[in-house]
């Protein structure tokens, strides 16, 4: 029965930490270059190790043994659409490509192409923070915007009043590499990892939906929901089931 109950108590932590990463997908519907999280699920305990005998592994013990725990999350990766905007600093991406970002955290990157013009004239994010052409040159990497009507190409290339200004640059990542989010739609990435985007291109005046699904979102909501109150009341029992086995059974010992 205590096994039961451990395993209550991990199912339990495993769906409220669940539930956590669904509501910071919902929080996140609206936000542009948005990539949701997916939750990856994995058992412990009743795992052994090659060659070491595990009593909790044999047919009896291993459903109650097998505690279910939140191994981790990974990025959605699929594109949201884009939407016309008529903005001509909203710039949305066609493809897997990431903006680079400079950020006091050092060299992040991006899908949210919702720029600005510091007044220092460096194009910025809306957190102010500068869009790199080359993130191997860090913060000197920045793209100054003198002041003029804005165009930039699908290559990157932006011009103010027809004379080229600078180049935003798009870097794209090796299928597998291990990506991290970082607060709305900054993301994180393993040095050295970014390489020069060569299958995406950019479309000036739109941006790029969240691509998370709100229908979906709401079903594995209310499914987390579900399976933690049940564990709950699962917890509740066995506590009550102890209880009477202090207060009578082991009187009687």
């Amino acid at each position: 029965m205590d096994s039961g109950f451990y395993a209550a108590s991990a199912g339990l932590r495993a769906q409220s930490q669940a539930l956590e990463v669904v509501a910071h997908n919902l929080a996140n519907l609206n936000t542009a270059g948005f990539r949701g999280q997916q939750t990856t699920f994995q058992s412990l305990v009743a795992m052994s190790r090659p060659g070491v005998s595990n009593v909790l592994n044999n047919a009896l013990n291993s459903a109650a043994n097998n505690f279910g725990v939140l191994e981790g999350t990974h990025l959605d990766m699929t594109a949201g659409s884009l939407e016309a905007t008529g903005n001509p600093l909203d710039v949305g991406i066609e493809g897997s490509g990431f903006f680079a970002i400079q950020t006091a955290g050092g060299v992040r990157y991006t899908r949210n192409g919702n720029f600005q013009v510091s007044r220092s004239g460096a194009l910025v994010t809306a957190a102010g923070d500068p869009v790199l052409s080359d993130p191997a040159l860090g913060a000197n990497g920045a793209i100054n915007v003198p002041v003029g009507a804005v165009s930039i190409a699908s290559d990157g290339t932006l011009s103010v009043n027809g004379a080229v200004a600078g180049s935003i640059q798009l870097f794209e990542f090796v299928p597998g590499t291990r990506l991290t989010s970082e607060g709305e739609t900054m993301i994180s990435a393993p040095a050295g990892s970014a390489i020069p985007a060569t299958q995406s291109t950019l479309r000036q005046g739109a941006l790029e939906s969240s691509n998370v699904n709100s229908i979906g979102s709401v079903v594995t909501l209310i499914g987390v929901q579900r399976q933690a109150e049940m564990l709950q009341r699962a917890m509740s029992l066995f506590d009550t089931e102890f209880n009477r086995i202090a207060t009578s059974d082991l009187g009687k010992v």
